[in-house]
């Protein structure tokens, strides 16, 4: 009796079941059916961490001073960038985790893919800040430092998602706990380092 499973059919369940095996080894953060304790066991470690990174943040902006107090208005836009950049990112992390726990999700795919949208979504959204920045204040070395920053932050946000998200399956960690705020805050403190880079070249 022949079999009408195809060589890609096989190739897909091979790897579903790896999947399933890999999952069932991982401690998921569900709040249906752990204690409270639990959850604070799995959930505090990445916060810890994005705690202490988040400080490096600070410290990091105290370092583009010099532009900050030679035009304020650096400032206005410091915000709109990183939160852009970690929507993006949230997106991606959300989505990998949800596939991942499924058993669908192929990290070479959606590497190809998430490169792809945080380029468009980079050049787009760097375009509309630009000319906002520039309709608004008038600076136009000012709106290019955003436009560029805008699309430098962007285009990178998929890619540290989903490479964290990704570190975070491999050590066995629920990728949707650990993923979140580690991912988040190393993408806050890159967007800070890209606009203040690129705001001292432009504007000092």
């Amino acid at each position: 009796m022949s079999s009408n499973l195809t060589p890609s059919a096989i190739r897909n369940t091979f790897r579903y079941t790896l999947a399933m095996n890999h999952k069932q080894s991982i401690e998921y953060a569900d709040d249906d059916t752990e204690s409270v304790r639990t959850l604070i066991r799995l959930r505090s470690p990445s916060l810890l961490f994005g705690l202490f990174l988040g400080i490096a943040i600070s410290f990091l902006t105290s370092q583009f001073e010099q532009v900050l107090s030679k035009n304020i208005q650096v400032a206005y836009f410091l915000p709109f960038i990183i939160y852009m950049a970690d929507a993006i990112g949230t997106q991606t992390q959300s989505i990998y985790s949800r596939d991942l726990r499924s058993g669908r999700a192929s990290f070479h795919r959606y590497l190809v893919k998430e490169m792809a949208l945080g380029l468009v979504l980079g050049m787009v959204f760097g375009i509309i800040s630009g000319f906002i920045a520039e309709w608004w204040l008038k600076d136009t070395l000012l709106s290019l430092s955003v436009g560029f920053s805008m699309f430098t932050a962007v285009t990178s946000a998929p890619l540290i998602a989903l490479l964290i998200t990704e570190i975070m399956q491999l050590v066995h960690e629920d990728p949707a706990v650990g993923s979140g705020p580690i991912a988040t805050v190393v993408q806050d403190m890159l967007s800070v380092v890209i606009y203040g880079t690129i705001c001292s070249i432009l504007l000092l």
